[in-house]
């Protein structure tokens, strides 16, 4: 930010929803954890592509980053696991 920058200027290269909850209302935007298409890849044991393939589908967010940075919501590659029930149907089997 250069000196000459006011704190409407910098308030409107802020992304909408961080400008929207306002610092000076003490409001702080969620907090994310981003990983790269690569560290995501190996913590879910999947292909790179596959992560690709899953962002295009909506299942896992996104954000870009310059022209060309990708990260991914980790807590998304989190929120894709789900627990197998066991055949049978339940413990009174």
């Amino acid at each position: 930010m250069s000196p000459t920058t006011t704190a409407t200027q910098q308030t409107a290269r802020r992304p909408a929803s961080i400008a929207a909850a306002g610092e000076d209302a003490g409001v702080h935007p969620r907090t994310t954890r981003l990983g790269s298409i690569a560290t995501a890849s190996e913590y879910a044991g999947v292909h790179p592509r596959t992560i690709r393939r899953w962002i295009a589908a909506g299942w896992v967010t996104a954000y870009r980053m310059g022209p060309k940075l990708v990260r991914v919501d980790m807590d998304d590659i989190d929120a894709l696991h789900k627990r197998i029930p066991a055949a049978g149907g339940g413990p009174d089997v």
